[in-house]
């Protein structure tokens, strides 16, 4: 596969990614990046952590400059998006009508936070009220959290717990409303989701568990936050309920999609001249054998790059394990694997700086490093292995010796 010219949906860190290792690959075709936010392609992570406590700048996370995209030959279209994809006679369409022909084309268009379940939640489009998936949304966050605000976090997942920790950060009083009885209990299970309810609540954050929130109003003037304990008084609210693939402009065009845009271990779709990266994309993960979609900075960078091997000629696949990190407080976490829910844990270390690992039947499914560095690399040749859970615990055996 050596396309004549290259169309790309999305200009997140994903897409930028593919674009910047297709130039370094040699590759010299046509190359349209189409993105629908009128910044520079960028990360997300510092949105919910350095940029909104102020130290980070947006130039701290962009990925390339606009002279990069000029030198490159990129052609860099911003603040517009496709509006469909006619799959017989190769070309999209612009929102402003324009049609770009491509050889090959790749669906990079991200995710967009969810509002509510099925129908949006009651108030979420109320003044005050946010959500926190862009540049945009950060900036407008980032004006309101101050001093000794009421901040309301709908949601106890990645971006709930770590604007609440940035909130609290700014000297803003935090309450965190979480479904669950601990923070990211769907990904680490309660043991570790304990330990951040611990260190949250340790910060001053009200943190509400096992309550749901119904909806936010405008009371006098002031938001209420709804939920089945009661009424409570917000002056910021953050919705952080999760994301939503965006896969209209696929499923449109008549491809295979299920949460997200079904592909293949090289990324393709079920149209082998299209292919999806990113949030978008529900691939097949050569070393778990299932359909994976992961939502998250690692999985970005690697099927961008994944993306352009296949896009010239490469026999590459995705076969890499998913790896999160957070930083929160005092705490730095990273970790890497498959864990699932009932999965044993086995904590090896002090309070403070420890290592978890999560095991099923006996093997290694997920590990993760709190507060020790340069570890994760060795973590993640552990996974898979069956190892005694006295030998993980014991910290006078050398990781390295497990």
């Amino acid at each position: 596969m050596n396309p004549e010219t290259i169309v790309v949906i999305g200009a997140g860190l994903a897409a930028a990614t593919l674009v910047s290792e297709l130039r370094s690959r040699g590759y010299d075709g046509v190359l349209r990046l189409i993105g629908d936010e009128a910044s520079l392609p960028y990360e997300r992570p510092p949105l919910s952590k350095g940029y909104l406590q102020g130290s980070d700048t947006v130039e701290d996370f962009t990925v390339n400059t606009a002279a990069w995209y000029a030198e490159n030959h990129v052609d860099l279209r911003l603040d517009t998006h496709a509006i469909s994809i006619d799959r017989k006679h190769q070309h999209v369409v612009l929102a402003d009508g324009t049609t770009l022909d491509y050889d090959a084309l790749v669906l990079a268009t991200g995710a967009r936070s969810r509002l509510g379940g099925e129908e949006p939640m009651a108030g979420h489009d109320l003044p005050g009220v946010h959500t926190l998936r862009s540049l945009a949304d950060a900036d407008a966050l980032k004006t309101e959290i101050t001093q000794g605000k009421q901040v309301a976090v709908v949601g106890s997942g990645w971006i709930g717990m770590e604007v609440a920790a940035s909130a609290r950060s700014l000297g803003a009083r935090v309450t965190v409303y979480s479904p669950d009885e601990v923070p990211l209990a769907k990904v680490f299970g309660e043991r570790f989701g304990h330990h951040l309810l611990e260190l949250h609540q340790g910060h001053g954050v009200d943190v509400r568990t096992g309550t749901r929130v119904q909806g936010i109003e405008l009371a006098d003037g002031h938001l209420q936050v709804i939920s089945d304990i009661g009424s409570s008084r917000a002056d910021v609210v953050l919705l952080a309920i999760g994301a939503v693939p965006n896969v209209e402009l696929a499923e449109t065009a008549g491809l295979d999609v299920d949460r997200g845009v079904v592909v293949d271990a090289s990324l393709r779709s079920s149209d082998s001249k299209i292919l999806a990266i990113g949030d978008v994309a529900q691939a097949f993960n050569t070393r778990l054998r299932r359909q994976l979609q992961v939502e998250h900075w690692d999985n970005a960078i690697r099927q961008g790059k994944l993306a352009a091997a296949t896009l010239t000629g490469a026999d590459q696949a995705y076969d890499w394990l998913p790896y999160f990190f957070t930083d929160q407080y005092d705490l730095g976490m990273e970790y890497v694997g498959d864990a699932a829910p009932g999965d044993e844990t086995v904590l090896r270390g002090s309070e403070n700086e420890f290592i978890i690992f999560w095991l099923r039947e006996g093997r290694i499914t997920a590990a993760a490093n709190v507060n020790i560095w340069d570890v994760n690399d060795t973590l993640r040749g552990l996974v898979g292995r069956q190892i005694d859970s006295a030998r993980l615990e014991d910290t006078a055996i050398e990781l390295g010796d497990l």
